[in-house]
């Protein structure tokens, strides 16, 4: 079962790179011809259909960048597709959402405290949240509403406030900010997969069969690349948030995401102002600044916590017991307590740290025992756990750990 468990970590891990190397892909292919449209240049003696061109230089040459609005009047032989960076980073996102939160769905993505779900019931929540946000989403762009863009927006940033607000009824914080960060990113790849390829390959056909290109496609098509522009600097923010608890161990983690649209609007107001027009609204940045004073100030708020009492009142399921009685529980249980519980605690209590490393409690059993498998890897395995040994932790302590892991039975492997 170790052995096992080392293994899925080590997937894991490969998975999160993949998802790590195709996000920066996608993100800077989208970043790079937003600030290319916007930065073209109308000039004498454009092609036919041209809207504007740009010349660049990078790698020792240059390039004569020329944008057709609509479409050229015959199809080039040779049209490369961006699509791959953003299907892939999707891809990765959600397998590596299955193989952490839905696998560890016991230690990371269920609270008993705010719903005591089995795990299939929280995955059904987990899968099905994500496509229903598409759905309402795609379906209100669709709407009259397409026409008005900044008012669609604001309904865009309404839901997205109320999906961190439902999640966090449901879920732990760090699957609270995952989740949203998921639901959003479903979104610009959604929009990617069944609206802009769609209608580009529509023009495509058009031009193809000799028939003269819709420029509704386009206009379509537009409207979504720009809530994707300004949806991306939340989504690596979300994504980011679960290795810092005082952004999502906070009852108003929903809140603190809210604040954090608002500041990737402010960001990209700026640099899409500044490519469109040259000019440099520096009051963005005052806007951003305040945005993120206010987060910090969220963030120390009054928290509802549970406390040491509640959790060991809880009564643990069938497999916890199972992981109680299985020899070697009470040396693994008193090394964890006497060199990790300083830190991984309610109310800390190692100077210098606010709330317990990534939002891990390890004070009772029913903490621990949903915490069984990384204990094993930070401190038993690997001695990543206590950072730098600062409390101490003898290997006789990492080995008790480790017996008492591979002690348990083999269908224990992922808790």
């Amino acid at each position: 079962m170790s052995d096992f468990a080392v293994i899925w970590d080590w997937l894991a891990f490969a998975i999160r790179w993949t998802h790590v190397i195709t996000a920066i892909c996608w993100i800077g292919s989208s970043f790079y011809f937003v600030a290319l449209d916007l930065g073209l240049r109308k000039v004498p003696g454009l092609p036919k259909g041209a809207h504007g061109e740009e010349w660049q230089v990078h790698g020792g040459g240059f390039y004569h960048i020329q944008k057709y609005l609509v479409a050229p009047e015959r199809m080039p032989e040779h049209l490369i597709w961006f699509k791959w960076e953003s299907y892939m980073t999707w891809i990765s996102g959600a397998a590596l959402l299955m193989v952490t939160y839905w696998v560890g769905s016991e230690l990371f993505l269920i609270d008993p405290a705010k719903m005591d779900l089995a795990p299939w019931q929280a995955i059904l929540i987990s899968a099905g949240s994500l496509s229903i946000g598409w759905l309402v989403y795609t379906n209100l762009c669709k709407s009259k509403l397409g026409e008005t863009p900044t008012l669609l927006m604001l309904l865009l940033f309404i839901l997205l406030i109320v999906m961190g607000w439902g999640y966090n009824q449901v879920f732990t914080g760090r699957a609270v900010m995952l989740h949203l960060g998921a639901f959003t990113a479903t979104i610009m790849t959604a929009n990617v997969f069944f609206i802009i390829m769609p209608n580009q390959r529509i023009v495509v056909a058009d031009l193809k069969a000799g028939r003269p290109a819709d420029p509704k496609y386009g206009k379509i098509a537009k409207l979504r690349s720009t809530h994707n522009n300004y949806l991306t600097l939340p989504v690596v923010f979300l994504m980011l948030s679960n290795h810092y608890p005082l952004a999502f161990a906070n009852d108003y983690n929903w809140v603190i995401a809210g604040l954090i649209f608002l500041m990737g609007v402010t960001i990209r107001h700026f640099f899409n102002t500044m490519h469109a027009t040259g000019r440099n609204l520096w009051w963005t940045w005052a806007v951003t600044v305040l945005l993120f004073i206010i987060v910090m100030w969220v963030s120390t708020a009054p928290m509802l916590r549970q406390t040491v009492e509640e959790s060991e009142a809880r009564v643990l399921t069938p497999t916890q017991q199972a992981m109680l009685d299985t020899p070697g529980w009470d040396d693994a249980y008193n090394a964890v307590l006497g060199r990790c519980s300083m830190c991984h605690a309610r109310e800390p209590g190692y100077e210098g740290i606010a709330t317990a490393p990534k939002g891990v409690l390890l004070e009772t059993p029913d903490d621990i025992t949903r915490a069984a498998r990384e204990i094993f890897l930070q401190a038993g395995v690997t001695d990543a756990m206590p950072p730098a040994n600062v409390s101490f932790m003898e290997p006789q302590e990492r080995q008790a750990i480790i017996d008492w892991y591979r002690a348990l039975p083999k269908t224990f492997a992922m808790n």
